[in-house]
């Protein structure tokens, strides 16, 4: 895990550009730095690497890696090195170091940009290729590790980070206006609608691509992976469940390799649970756990977090939230490192986490990201099952579970009606929750409408794809990557493993839900692995907070916090926000809202205010 920025153009990049670039990027990587200065023709190239060391400790790994008129910045980790280090010394190749960034390297020289194809990992890296005078930037096939880029008429700059961009390009960047309407009005959920970021001019590099870019500075891009859902009709629930849990099994014992301390991130939800259970039952892993505690009683997770502590012997710190002055501060810090908003409540609080987790000395978390994506985990989900069983011989059992096992925990409206989805299909007012309340803030009117990309023909799963790499997942793996590079600690995601994807998504929809519950899969998986106190629990809490948990609006100060003067009050209307922050009991969504509205006012006033 690291921090990785260059260019390629026409321009000479000055010393103090190129220094000030890597001490922004020191967080991300403060064990060690480097850069790369070279030319084609009249064409500059720089590459900057700022590492943190997390395989092959030693300074021979360090980057940029250079081999054979090959030059590498890579951030992130290829989980099944040590496989193809083994295929590739049965080549008779010597190498040098123990390091995946050099497997990364010598796969490119055998199979070229296609060396992706056999990564099973995350990954953001440039390579720059002096025999063919060419560029090549890739992204991993889920988004967890970040590449921006802008380019001028001078050329293409890239970085794992704004601000790091931003010393590189060597001047401000103007703020998409437009892109945060959509964060507070849409919320969280549409910030991956479109390839918009919240700087204009500035882009991502997108997942599961590799871009080329000569000394003609044309970028041309390639997707070398693409989500599909390929059922396989003839799979059998005992063999769904047999696959499940191999290939999470496997996707944790290749996420273990490390030669830092790592630690779980533990929730009281069967995903990050399955992980430790793993971890300390088949893999006999030391593992420490961090987890966060909210007293309201709806996002309070402790019996479950403790279930699991008491079932595996694991270690536990937990932190209590409690509002508090001290959450501004941490609030104001996130969002200057960040750059950009804070994308929810939850990883305001996951970035705690990510704090302890350094100062307990480890340099690696795991998390339980995108199993509710992967094996269904949200209320929706329960109805859109229906919908696709209907008329089929199992539609009454798996009504008659709903009615019996699950109506009872849901609150919204919408997800209580069985039928919801049988005669509107496309029906997803419940996205962009609130929405057209929310724009009665506005002093000028700002509306986008719901969309979503087609995956699939299947209801279910082109719903879950949606969430995986548009709505949901991208969205965590954004403020996870930020969260835990602040903090110079790397974040691993075992649910986003290619193999266990690609077998979760050729499991007939049928399978995924069953006696009332939804992940029956990954639940049955972990029969005799996992506590049945969390294993069988049907209430869905999920990894959250309270916007109460944070702020007191009794409290003069937080409430002036929100109304002082601001550039966003020449969007939005002062008073009625007052109002709003006098009222009590509000709904979920306007307390989501109201966090959006405060995380945009300071960013918004960062930059026009100093």
């Amino acid at each position: 895990m690291c921090g990785i920025a260059g260019f390629i153009g026409k321009e000479k990049i000055d010393e103090g550009r190129m220094q000030e670039t890597l001490r922004r990027m020191h967080r991300r990587g403060p064990d060690a730095r480097g850069f790369w200065n070279g030319s084609a023709g009249d064409v500059q190239l720089l590459m900057l690497h700022s590492r943190l060391s997390i395989i092959d400790l030693d300074s021979r790994s360090n980057q940029p890696f250079i081999h054979e008129d090959c030059v590498l910045v890579f951030n992130g980790e290829i989980y099944n090195y040590l496989e193809l280090r083994e295929e590739l010394i049965r080549r008779g190749i010597v190498l040098r170091t123990n390091s995946d960034t050099e497997v990364l390297l010598h796969y490119y020289l055998i199979h070229g940009e296609h060396c992706v194809d056999y990564f099973e990992g995350m990954w953001s890296f440039a390579l720059w290729d002096a025999r063919k005078s060419t560029l090549l930037l890739s992204r991993d096939r889920f988004g967890e590790k970040p590449m921006y880029f802008f380019r001028n008429n001078q050329g293409i700059y890239f970085a794992s980070e704004v601000k790091a961009l931003q010393s590189l390009v060597g001047k401000p960047f103007e703020i998409d206006q437009n892109h945060l309407m959509r964060y507070i009005i849409n919320g969280h959920k549409a910030l991956y609608k479109t390839d918009q970021t919240f700087y204009k001019d500035i882009r991502e590099i997108p997942i599961a691509c590799n871009v080329s870019i000569g000394t003609s500075l044309t970028m041309n891009y390639r997707t070398y992976w693409k989500p599909e859902f390929r059922p396989n009709t003839h799979m059998t629930s005992e063999e769904a469940i047999e696959g499940t849990r191999h290939h999470l099994v496997e996707s944790l014992r290749l996420r273990l390799r490390s030669d830092v301390p790592l630690a779980f991130c533990l929730s009281g939800g069967v995903d990050s649970a399955s992980l430790v259970s793993i971890a300390s039952k088949i893999f006999n892993a030391n593992v420490n756990t961090f987890s966060i505690i909210d007293t309201d009683h709806r996002y309070d997770e402790l019996d479950n977090i403790q279930a699991t502590i008491d079932d595996t012997g694991c270690s536990s710190t937990k932190i209590t939230l409690a509002p508090s002055d001290h959450h501004i501060d941490r609030l104001e810090s996130l969002i200057e490192y960040h750059d950009a908003p804070i994308a929810t409540i939850s990883y305001f609080v996951h970035s705690m986490l990510s704090e302890s987790i350094a100062e307990h000395g480890y340099k690696i978390s795991i998390s339980g990201t995108a199993a509710d994506e992967i094996f269904t985990g949200y209320y929706d989900h329960f109805i859109m099952h229906l919908a696709e069983t209907r008329g089929t011989a199992h539609y009454e059992r798996h009504l008659e579970d709903w009615r019996n096992e699950v109506l009872g925990f849901v609150r919204h409206q919408d997800f209580r009606k069985h039928d919801l989805f049988f005669n509107d299909p496309g029906k997803r007012d419940h996205i962009y929750l609130n929405n057209d309340e929310f724009r009665a803030f506005l002093k000028k009117d700002w509306k986008e409408e719901f969309s979503e990309h087609p995956y699939s023909s299947s209801l279910l799963r082109n719903r879950m794809m949606n969430e995986l790499f548009h709505e949901v997942v991208r969205v965590i793996l954004h403020e996870d990557d930020l969260n835990s590079m602040k903090y110079s600690i790397e974040n691993r995601s075992p649910f986003l493993d290619k193999q266990l994807f690609e077998y979760a998504y050729s499991i007939p929809s049928e399978l995924l839900i069953n006696k009332g519950y939804n992940k029956y899969l990954l639940r049955e998986s972990m029969k005799g692995i996992l506590n049945d106190s969390v294993r069988l629990s049907r209430e869905k809490k999920g990894f959250n907070a309270s916007i109460n948990s944070i702020f007191d609006f009794s409290n003069p100060r937080h409430r002036d916090y929100f109304l002082s003067d601001s550039v966003m009050f020449d969007w939005f209307d002062k008073d009625k926000i007052n109002d709003l922050l006098h009222q009590q009991g509000y709904s979920n969504s306007y307390k989501k809202f109201l966090f959006n509205f405060i995380s945009a006012k300071i960013f918004i006033d960062r930059q026009y205010l100093g």
